[in-house]
Parts: C-alpha cells; structure tokens; sequence
C-alpha cells in the first residue's frame, strides 16, 4: 500500500475551517432559540477548534524536528486561544447551557472578525450532524 499524499496544505485546512467557523456563528447568531440546529452549529464550532487545534501540531513538528524552537513557540503562542476556547466550549455544549455558549461565541467572533466568506461560497452546511458526532466522542 503507497503512502497517503494530502493535496491540501495544513494552511489552507485552517483557513477552511475558520471559513465554516465564520458561517457557523453567523447561522448561530440568526437562531433565537437553543434547539437541535443550534446544538449542531455549536457542536460543528468545538469540533472545527478540536480540527485546527490538530493543525497547530502538525505544523509545527517539522520546524521542531529541524531546531527552529523560537518559531514553533511564536506559532503556538499565536494560536494558543484555540486550545483554551474548544475546552471551553466542549464543556458549555456538552452541558447545553445557551448563556455560556453565547458568551463564548463572542469571544470565537472576536477571533473570526477578519476571516471573509464570500456569499457564493461553496462550504455547504458541514455542521448537519455534528451533534451526534460530537456526542459520541465522549
């Protein structure tokens, strides 16, 4: 069996999923009430931050394997709020409380401001789902 070949950078995964992320808050920020589509565009939130928090990684192992230390350390500080807000977040949906959610929701679309989505993009609706996805990771 040959080795797999990813044609998307880890970049661009990011950049993707920070596309979906903006969606997500926007569809998020329209619902008035806490039902099942809210709990998979929240659920869909937590595991996008759970995919680029895997990205962080993964980019950084290959500076970390050739001693550039400084620069996967300024990496990693750059994105550190990835780690803190999934755990957050993971911890709000999973206990459904809506206040929480919307309180952290702020803070993920302080993050998200300068992420553009055009209006004819072509990311779909990822989060359908996403609350039995994430429900049974536990």
């Amino acid at each position: 069996m040959g080795r797999v070949i990813r044609t998307e950078s880890l970049a661009s995964e990011r950049t993707r999923l920070m596309k979906a992320m903006t969606l997500a808050v926007r569809e998020l920020a329209k619902l008035g009430a806490f039902n099942s589509e809210a709990r998979d565009l929240a659920a869909f939130l937590v595991l996008a931050l759970d995919g680029i928090a895997d990205t962080i990684e993964r980019s950084v192992q290959p500076w970390e394997k050739r001693d550039f230390w400084l620069k996967a350390d300024r990496f990693r500080m750059e994105w550190a709020w990835v780690e803190t807000l999934r755990r957050e977040l993971r911890k709000t949906v999973l206990a459904e409380d809506a206040g929480e959610v919307a309180f952290h929701l702020a803070s993920l679309g302080q993050r998200l401001k300068d992420v553009q989505v055009s209006e004819r993009h072509r990311l779909g609706t990822p989060w359908k789902g996403a609350w039995a996805q994430l429900t049974s990771q536990k």
